[in-house]
């Protein structure tokens, strides 16, 4: 019997010196926070209250741009504009006897195809370069009539041109038709060219709409710009336009139900709709005392005034037990590229200790029978 006692007790001490690496899905808050105890920590940890929650909220927004940015509205003219790269068909209709321009037989001289130079003109007999770059087809005939006057009076012009690459636009990606769109007029506005190809995709996540008009690129959400016709800008040739998805996300780990990248389904997410969208708190793991959000800022967004955070680590901490730490929760906006860490319960692992401690004495029960 003496010889089972010891055996049993023997398994007990061995099951207490094993319980503290005993395997977790999750790190206990205490062995997260630690560090900040020590003489020269690494991160700074600030518990969230009602109390400081706006003075957070006015700290450097990392993880992306923070903010969108998008051009004003103008109007242009309702015909389309002549550009360089365009083609320009004239006719020219002349009666007078002796024309400079037709034959015996004829009363028309057509010239097809004339491409717009770089410089922005075409070449007309007996008128050399007019300059047509930025004029629409009518401001262009009467243009080139008038020049034809003091030549030939009786001479009549008709205009029509063919947009070049410089008078269309490129819809990309996002909608069910992409490809290259001419400018019918220069009132062709974003909703229009969308609209032309099909609308955007419905399986796309929180879209967002890019222009990329020269070396710049302009990005909207999608929501904002149907529900404000200011946003509804008109295209310029050659101006790309993308619809995506939104790319921001942020890390989910811990006792939660789901440890992944947890993408963004709306502008805004706050700190409780974050543990909603990471599946919840595990029932039976989670410290509902403990839930982290480790953010990274830059060196430039450190600041000594409280202005902003004071180390460029930092975790935020917060208790799910207290109205005030759900009210805050609720307010707390997660930035792209935050971790948002469940921790694990203590007391899952004294559960744990505990049933390794009954089974040991079930085994030692075991043994002196």
């Amino acid at each position: 019997m003496h010889r089972a006692l010891r055996l049993g007790l023997a398994l007990l001490c061995l099951f207490f010196v094993t319980a503290c690496a005993l395997p977790r899905g999750a790190a206990i808050n205490t062995e997260v926070l630690n560090e900040k105890n020590s003489d020269e920590p690494t991160f700074s940890v600030v518990p969230v209250t009602r109390a400081n929650l706006v003075q957070i909220q006015s700290w450097p927004v990392t993880g992306w741009s923070g903010g969108y940015h998008w051009i004003g509205k103008s109007r242009g003219p309702d015909s389309n504009v002549i550009r360089t790269g365009d083609k320009v068909d004239l006719v020219i209709w002349d009666s007078t006897e002796n024309s400079l321009l037709t034959g015996e037989a004829e009363r028309t001289v057509a010239m097809q195809g004339i491409t717009v130079s770089p410089s922005g003109t075409i070449f007309v007999p007996y008128l050399d370069e007019i300059v047509v770059n930025g004029l629409t087809e009518g401001q262009a005939r009467s243009k080139i009539q008038s020049a034809l006057e003091p030549i030939i009076a009786s001479a009549q012009v008709q205009l029509t041109h063919q947009p070049g690459k410089n008078n269309s636009v490129d819809l990309v990606s996002g909608v069910a038709k992409p490809g290259n769109y001419p400018l019918p007029d220069r009132n062709t506005t974003v909703l229009s060219l969308i609209a032309q190809g099909g609308g955007i995709s419905t399986s796309l996540r929180n879209p967002i709409v890019r222009l990329m008009r020269g070396s710049k690129t302009y990005e909207i959400r999608s929501e904002r710009l149907f529900s404000d016709g200011a946003k509804n800008v008109t295209l310029r040739g050659n101006d790309k336009l993308l619809v995506q998805e939104d790319d921001r996300y942020f890390t989910a780990l811990g006792a939660a139900g789901q440890e992944q990248l947890v993408y963004f389904e709306k502008e805004e997410i706050a700190a409780l709709e974050a543990v909603s969208l990471m599946g919840g708190l595990s029932d039976t793991r989670a410290n509902p005392k403990g839930v982290l959000v480790l953010r990274e800022y830059s060196p430039r967004q450190v600041r000594s005034d409280n202005k902003g955070p004071d180390m460029p680590y930092v975790v935020f901490t917060f208790d799910l037990t207290t109205a005030d730490g759900l009210f805050a929760a609720r307010k707390f906006q997660i930035n792209p590229k935050d971790t948002v860490l469940a921790t694990e319960s203590p007391v899952n692992a004294a559960r744990t200790i505990f049933g390794l401690i009954g089974s040991a004495v079930g085994l030692s029960n075991q043994l002196v029978n």
